[in-house]
Parts: C-alpha cells; structure tokens; sequence
C-alpha cells in the first residue's frame, strides 16, 4: 500500500514537472537576466524582446502542429523569402498594402499545399519533402527578385513590423492573435483533436474514421500560412524584400517547440509550452546580447537547449510506454 502511494506522488510530481516546469525555467531566467544585466526590465528592452520573438513564434506556432501531427516542416526559412518578395513585388506594383499581404501569405499557403499533397499522396518523408522543397522555394524566390533586394515602395507598409497601439508593439498583438487562433484550434476543435491522434498513432487514426490524409495537407498549409504573415512582419521591419532572409529560421522554430514540451514523436504538445519555448528562445538571444556574449556562442546555447529538451522528451516516452 505505501509503495503504490509513493508511485502516485512520484507520477504526480513527474506530471506536475512537465506541465509547469518549462515556466520555472522561463521565470528562473527572467530573475537571472534581471539581476546580472542593468536595462533588462526596461520597458525599451521588454517592447524590443515582444517585437523581437513576433517573426520566429509566428513560425513556431505552425511548426507546433506539423510536429504533433507525426511531421517536420523544413520550407519556413524559404517560404519567409518568398513571402518577402512576393509581398514587395505586388506592393511596387499596385501601391496596394491589403492586396500585396494577401499575396504573400496566399502564395506561401499554396506552397505549403504542395509540400503537404506530396507528403500525404505519396507517403514521403517529411524530412526528405520539406528539404527538397526549402531548395526550390529558395531558388524560386532568388529567381523572382533577380537575386537582389529591393525597397518596399509604401511606406506606410512599415507599420506592420515598426508601429504600435499605444505602447504595445504591432507585431507582438498579430503574435497574440495567432497564437489564440492556434490554441483553439488544437485544443477546442475536432480538427486538433485529429492531429494529435496522428500524431499519437497514425494507425489508429486511420481505423477511427480520421481522415489522415487531408489533416495532413492541412497541417503544412497551416504552417505556410502562419511563415506567410511572419514574412510580412519582417519585410515590414526591415524595409525591404530580400530572398537571402529567413536562413536558419526552420531551427529556432523547431527550438520553441521542443522546449515548449512538442514531442519529435508526436502526438504530445500545448500552444500555451509552445509559447513559453518562443519567449525562451527569445530571452536566450536578449540576455546574451546584454550581456556582451558573442554570437556564435549563442548559436552553442541554443544547439545545446535543442538537445536537452529532445533528451528529456525521449525519457518521458520511455517512461510513459
């Protein structure tokens, strides 16, 4: 009788760590960053950290629910330049900010309908899909630009990555609406309830009714569809479309969900983890930028964080099973 009861605090502790633990760790560096570094809770810096995580937690949020769907989606760097160029192309020619936006994020979806339609009719890897897909994308949008950047021609058009509500910065309120829109989804939906039976045991799912192959398009439309508007964002905030950005995106995208608690297994994940694993991510560069450490050592930081959060998901899996 005493050893089960010590079992069950020993699950319940264990469940309580991979529900709130990830939030420890965020709170525990915020105390960190805030003690050995003198603007950090600055309201400049922390308006600088919410603009700053807007472009890769836009990313992460669709990369969250291609991995708990059983998938990987390697085309966010990509589709963040040709959404880019795409965006400026139609904005010098029609001056027209609303139809230039739906450009760019319609084209990225539309890509990203490809990639899920030759992952669900042909049964490929995800990896191998989307690998492939990031070359010819980014080849795409070099072709399209002439190789070259070029100035956003309105300038109003800034104001998606540069403007603000009051002192709220514009970037950080489309993150927040995102993010609402994505934790619905998945959690209040049926379709989220498919993607995480997919991702659970894809078999399953299958003799359960689900509708596997269209669930699976619809998770890389999603995904595109959410690089789409943090294409805007960056565009917006750097003035400029260019078909040289978004390089290295894909891995800090994947870092936000797997320390946010998303399972390269599948099936296991939360937006609300996801969300702390953006702001992580995010405080990881601030604090290290603060502090004057190098670049390439913040590049270390996050290759060990990725490791980490993996180990740690592969022991919850051996211990779940």
């Amino acid at each position: 009788m005493g050893s089960r009861i010590n079992e069950n605090k020993t699950y319940q502790r264990q469940m309580f760590f991979k529900k709130y633990g990830i939030v420890f760790i965020m709170l525990a560096m915020i105390v960190l960053l805030s003690l050995t570094t003198k603007n950090f809770l600055s309201m400049n810096n922390i308006l600088n950290v919410i603009s700053t995580v807007s472009i890769n937690g836009c990313i992460a949020l669709g990369m969250c629910i291609v991995i708990t769907a059983g998938g990987i989606d390697l085309t966010v760097g990509a589709l963040l330049a040709w959404g880019s160029v795409v965006a400026g192309l139609v904005l010098q020619s029609t001056k027209s900010i609303p139809l230039a936006c739906l450009a760019g994020v319609a084209t990225c979806a539309a890509l990203g309908l490809i990639t899920g339609l030759m992952i669900a009719q042909f049964q490929m890897f995800p990896f191998v899909v989307t690998l492939a897909m990031q070359l010819v994308i980014r080849g795409l949008a070099t072709a399209l630009s002439g190789g070259a950047a070029f100035p956003v021609a309105v300038s109003a058009f800034t104001k998606i990555g540069l403007g603000k509500i009051g002192k709220v910065p514009i970037p950080g309120i489309i993150l927040v609406v995102l993010f609402i829109i994505a934790y619905i989804l998945m959690h209040w939906t049926r379709f989220g309830r498919y993607v995480y039976a997919i991702g659970g045991n894809r078999d399953a799912a299958v003799a359960s009714g689900v509708n596997v192959y269209w669930i699976t398009v619809f998770t890389y439309v999603i995904s595109a569809f959410c690089t789409g508007i943090a294409s805007l964002i960056m565009t917006a905030k750097i003035n400029a479309s260019q078909p040289n950005i978004g390089v290295g995106y894909e891995t800090d995208a994947i870092a936000a969900c797997v320390i946010g608690g998303t399972s390269f297994a599948g099936g296991v994940s939360t937006m609300p983890g996801t969300l702390v694993g953006i702001i992580i991510i995010g405080l990881i560069y601030n604090g290290m930028n603060l502090l004057g450490v190098q670049s390439y050592w913040q590049t270390v930081c996050k290759g060990v964080l990725i490791v980490a959060a993996v180990l740690l998901d592969s022991i919850m899996n051996k211990r779940r099973k």
